[in-house]
């Protein structure tokens, strides 16, 4: 019992360092809470807690979960979640030997994102007034989906970033947003023409929809309240449902990145403008721009090409 207890408040301390010094998303922390409660529990069946687990037993840990039927992808990120633990239990000298240290990352498939064609993309920005009701505030709220559709896709933004933008963050006059992404971290996001415009419009009619109450954030529902998450995924849902495949906030996210990349733009820019902190994870898009580079290749190699057989 006395182990059980010890475990769940070094995992509630560790939680607390995430939320304050690491400004984590409560999601993030969610999901880390959860990898580690698996690990506890598969310790506590060894009769070890978390201060005396050993190096084998974070081996054994993995090679359960692939027994279990869990994916390459889905591994690693446990022993993501255990790496981030016992350095924190290190820092705090908790233990004196990292467990996790000299562990390989379980080897996986990259899998590619999905993502929208471009005629898919302007089909469903065409479609944005489908969720915009008939009766009061219809104009209004046509005008808000189609704003909200093409910043996600301009600026490849993430659900919670969309919702959390602030009027003050909106910058029509040079062209871009601050946006507030993990770890709550700043950064400027360009937005195209079409975008910006469409920011303006809808805008100029935000007022009708805020009924006379105030509100600081950009995405606003009838009397001023902030959009949720859920309603996001819905908008996006229902102008897709009309013409083209399910889309998804984070498949507009991923197309937004693809067409860059298929457009020459350099991984680097992507990785900022998308707001990933490493750009391993930014690298998943050159996969997706190789029959550009192919096609490059072959117009101008001077050995692309099949040489001319030199007739006699």
């Amino acid at each position: 019992m006395g182990r059980a207890r010890e475990d769940l408040n070094l995992l509630a301390s560790f939680c607390e360092y995430l939320k304050v010094e690491r400004g984590l998303a409560q999601l993030s922390i969610q999901s880390y809470a959860g990898d580690l409660k698996k690990w506890i529990a598969f310790l506590a069946g060894r009769k070890r807690n978390l201060l005396q687990a050993q190096r084998q037993d974070v081996r054994d840990f993995l090679e359960r979960l692939f027994a279990d039927g869990a994916d390459g992808r889905t591994v690693a990120r446990k022993l993501s979640s255990l790496r981030q633990c016992y350095r924190y239990l290190l820092l705090d000298r908790h233990i004196k030997h990292d467990p996790t240290l000299d562990i390989d990352t379980p080897r996986q498939w990259k899998v590619l994102p999905k993502s929208l064609g471009r005629a898919e993309v302007e089909r469903l920005l065409e479609h944005s007034d489908i969720t915009a009701p008939k009766a009061k505030h219809g104009p209004e709220l046509k005008l808000r989906n189609r704003a909200l559709l093409e910043v996600l896709y301009a600026g490849g933004l993430r659900v919670s970033e969309v919702v959390g933008l602030r009027m003050e963050d909106v910058k029509l006059e040079l062209g871009y947003v601050l946006v507030r992404g993990k770890g709550d971290k700043e950064r400027i996001v360009p937005m195209g023409q079409a975008a910006l415009a469409a920011i303006g419009e809808y805008s100029a009619v935000r007022g009708g929809l805020a009924g006379g109450k105030q509100s600081a954030f950009l995405f606003i529902g009838h009397g001023a309240r902030q959009l949720t998450r859920v309603r996001v995924w819905q908008i996006v849902a229902a102008s897709s449902a009309q013409n083209g495949p399910h889309a998804s906030p984070h498949m507009l996210r991923h197309s937004a990145a693809t067409h860059m990349v298929e457009n020459g733009a350099d991984l680097r820019t992507v990785q900022t403008i998308l707001g990933h902190a490493d750009i391993s994870t930014t690298q998943v898009y050159t996969h997706l721009a190789i029959d550009r580079l192919r096609n490059v290749y072959k117009e101008f190699h001077p050995r692309a090409k099949a040489r001319q057989k030199v007739k006699n």
